[in-house]
């Protein structure tokens, strides 16, 4: 099956910093625009269709060598357009370059020029990530960081590494804050390996809580997440896990990538979909103000999950 190569959505190339954004490429010349983003790559070419909404697709928890069902996530992602996104532990059991070569290269590998990765606490088995950073280069961030963000149609996305510091004080969560004050959108969504709310073997990790506080204040509509190795949707809730139908963030556990799956232990508040049979990819259909969310199972099995709600703002 041949790979979709979807320029029309890629992400935007308007890197963002400490509150601070570069200019949208129709104000700047070209030359100019690359030397401040640092680009030594041609840009993307321009939507040919910007009314049409952006689609972000993918799950956690991917590759392993001597396992088929990260071959069978990948030929899904064969067949969907769009930005590919990893929720954390890319390449098992160490996250090592060999792993990465021999095991994630010839699945998900292929579809890496569309993907904007977030490191797990398997990827970092290697000192410093340095395998995982290596395999994806700039499009995972500086390797001492690991966060970044970027556009994506309507929606300002942010990818988080949460294998390093996020207490609120924290480097990441003071970019964090000036990163959405700066990029004001009426959608966002964010990514990450450890989910704070989870009824997977792992559990809430409470620990990102104070991230969550950040994303909740900023208005932030989405959060996926990976680790615990099953697929759970919950209902908007704020960081102390309160149903919030009016600011709440909906949570995605999508650790469905390839790795072995796991029961669940105890059922979470607001957790509403469970399945931990069913390996696939979480696939967001992004419009200006809403979005739409389906689980597309591999093949042979049956588990979906489909729907669509509203932005905040």
């Amino acid at each position: 099956m041949t790979p979709v190569s979807d320029p029309s959505t890629t992400p935007s190339a308007r890197p963002t910093t400490f509150g601070r954004r570069l200019p949208n490429a129709a104000c700047l010349p070209l030359a100019l625009l690359l030397a401040a983003a640092g680009c030594t790559e041609q840009p993307t070419a321009p939507d040919s269709n910007p009314g049409a909404p952006a689609v972000l697709v993918g799950a956690g928890d991917i590759a392993v060598c001597g396992s088929d069902a990260d071959e069978a996530t990948a030929l899904l992602l064969d067949t969907i357009a769009g930005t590919v996104f990893t929720s954390g532990d890319n390449a098992y059991e160490d996250g090592t370059a060999q792993e990465f070569t021999d095991c994630y290269h010839p699945t998900w590998g292929r579809h890496r020029s569309r993907t904007r990765p977030s490191p797990g606490n398997h990827d970092y088995h290697t000192a410093g990530a340095s395998g995982y950073y290596d395999y994806f280069g700039t499009s995972a961030g500086a390797p001492a960081e690991g966060y970044y963000s970027f556009d994506l149609g309507a929606w300002h996305i942010v990818a988080i590494n949460s294998n390093i510091d996020l207490s609120a004080n924290s480097p990441q969560l003071q970019w964090l804050a000036a990163d959405l004050a700066a990029n004001p959108t009426v959608c966002a969504a964010a990514y990450w390996h450890h989910p704070r709310f989870s009824s997977g073997v792992h559990g809430d990790d409470t620990g990102m809580q104070d991230l969550w506080q950040v994303l909740y204040d900023a208005g932030v509509d989405v959060v996926l997440n990976g680790h615990d190795h099953d697929y759970e949707r919950f209902a908007p809730q704020d960081p102390a896990g309160n149903a919030d139908t009016q600011r709440g963030i909906r949570e995605f556990v999508v650790g469905t990538g390839g790795r072995s799956l796991r029961n669940f232990a105890t059922v979470a508040a607001n957790s509403e979909v469970r399945n931990s049979d069913t390996h696939g990819v979480l696939k967001l259909t992004l419009y200006d103000s809403r979005y739409e969310w389906e689980f597309i199972p591999v093949a042979g099995q049956t588990f979906s999950d489909t729907g669509t709600a509203e932005c905040h703002h």
